[in-house]
């Protein structure tokens, strides 16, 4: 995921800001982190370089 990214994306649930947590990055792009929403604090993975920003009963378990 490219980091230019977090000026467009929020949280699919309450449509608020999105907090970056990177623990693997080359240049500017994300490889494994989480998107953890400011307001009600839900986790989104990021794997590979793909963010997940399903709802949390979407996704598979």
């Amino acid at each position: 995921m490219k980091k230019s990214l977090m000026d467009i994306i929020c949280c699919p649930l309450d449509k608020q800001e999105l907090e970056l947590d990177t623990r693997q990055e080359e240049d500017e792009e994300v490889i494994f982190g989480t998107l953890t929403c400011t307001q009600c604090g839900e986790r989104y993975p990021i794997e590979d370089g793909i963010p997940n920003l399903l709802p949390p009963d979407m996704r598979e378990a």
